[in-house]
């Protein structure tokens, strides 16, 4: 007698979408055949930086000694020479008033951005720009943090003022969360601008968390922390990795700078809920921090990237793009003409192997197609050797001029 099959068993699992980035990279591979990263692709929407020497950059290294020392469990809060460090690379950098005990090292930049809104008290909003890093929006979505968005649009410049960050006391504690240098637009705040919104928002009843991952790429880079006179009495986070500036993502090595009391936190939930960071890891970021080759890296990036920011605008806006870029970080932020909008630009892209970041995806709304980035795109010249340029331009030329493809 046959036995009966047996009956799938519903989920487990809460649903959780990809963020926007992996939505495009899977839309992608679904047309064209192949991944994004493979020969004869391009690309244009995702945000890693090049992995080889640059012009007047320090080399990266190509191997590291694991001893037996290595193979033990890691430290919660870090390797204490990689805490030290990246202190130190904020005093050399800033004199900035940072130790050691202010440093948690995370796997990349990401979880210890989770790890914060993970335990932010209850009661605190977030305030967040309207035009925004993509998985911000998913993580407090998956949280189910409260959050207030401050408009950034073409109307301010996408440039929300300190004041529109800082809000009304009336909303009570609030967290004011952003990237800088931004990530799609590459507006960065500096100097005065930015001693202001940490004086305004990084004590009291408010906070700022600040992303730095783009802090190499910008003619003067500049952190948060340089403006901060008592870290350990302030409610200011910054984030920051080896991702970008040191050249190194697939080291999966981050960290967060805070007060003592907020670290003792992230090293308590790091004993029960990460369990470390791999040694080898640690220990090639402890390399690539060497004073004298941060001071390289510095110089080499700020200057290779904005040349390949230069160069990318200038052939964009022949194209009729308008730009509204800002200065720093390694992305174009893009006005589409003619009422044509992302989705349809990347339909015409995906058939000729390439892909930008379309707008809706940046929008920390989420309003889909009716978003009023539509019409915007990030392209990300990040990963892209300057041998790359003329076939980059001539696609988007081809794919601008081209009918909207019906897929």
């Amino acid at each position: 007698m046959p036995q009966a099959m047996p009956q799938s068993s519903p989920c487990f699992l809460r649903y959780v979408a990809p963020m926007g980035i992996y939505e495009t990279l899977y839309a992608f591979q679904a047309t064209f055949g192949s991944a994004m990263g493979q020969p004869h692709t391009h690309p244009w929407s995702q945000g890693y930086p090049r992995t080889e020497q640059l012009p007047g950059g320090p080399s990266l290294p190509t191997s590291i000694a694991v001893s037996s020392q290595d193979l033990m469990y890691p430290k919660a809060w870090g390797l204490p020479a990689l805490r030290e460090a990246i202190a130190r690379s904020y005093r050399d950098s800033y004199g900035a008033n940072v130790a050691a005990e202010n440093v948690m090292v995370f796997a990349g930049g990401r979880p210890g951005l989770i790890a914060l809104l993970l335990f932010l008290q209850a009661d605190i909003s977030v305030r967040i720009s309207e035009t925004e890093y993509t998985p911000y929006y998913d993580m407090l979505k998956a949280f189910q943090r409260k959050h207030t968005i401050v408009p950034s649009n073409v109307a301010n410049g996408f440039r929300p003022s300190v004041a529109d960050f800082l809000g009304s006391a009336e909303e009570g504690r609030r967290l004011i969360l952003l990237s800088n240098p931004c990530n799609p637009t590459g507006h960065t705040r500096n100097g005065a601008e930015l001693k202001a919104l940490v004086d305004a928002t990084a004590y009291g009843d408010t906070g700022l968390l600040v992303d730095e991952a783009y802090e190499y790429f910008h003619a003067q880079p500049e952190s948060a922390l340089a403006h901060v006179d008592n870290l350990n009495e302030s409610n200011l986070f910054v984030c920051g990795a080896a991702t970008k500036g040191l050249q190194a993502p697939g080291l999966r090595i981050g960290w967060t700078i805070a007060s003592k009391r907020n670290i003792d936190i992230l090293g308590n939930f790091a004993s029960f809920g990460i369990g470390g960071v791999a040694h080898p890891s640690q220990n090639m970021a402890v390399a690539l921090l060497e004073p004298q080759r941060v001071k390289q890296a510095r110089a080499a990036i700020a200057s290779y990237y904005a040349s390949q920011r230069a160069r990318y605008g200038a052939a964009f806006e022949s194209l009729g793009l308008k730009l509204h870029s800002g200065d720093g970080g390694f992305y174009h932020w893009c006005e589409l003409p003619d009422g044509l909008t992302a989705a349809a630009l990347n339909r015409n892209l995906f058939v000729r192997g390439a892909a930008i970041l379309e707008g809706p995806a940046c929008d920390m709304a989420r309003r889909g197609a009716q978003s009023p980035l539509a019409n915007f795109f990030r392209f990300s010249f990040g990963p892209l050797a300057p041998s790359s340029f003329d076939t980059d331009i001539e696609l988007l030329s081809q794919a601008l001029r081209s009918p909207v493809s019906i897929l």
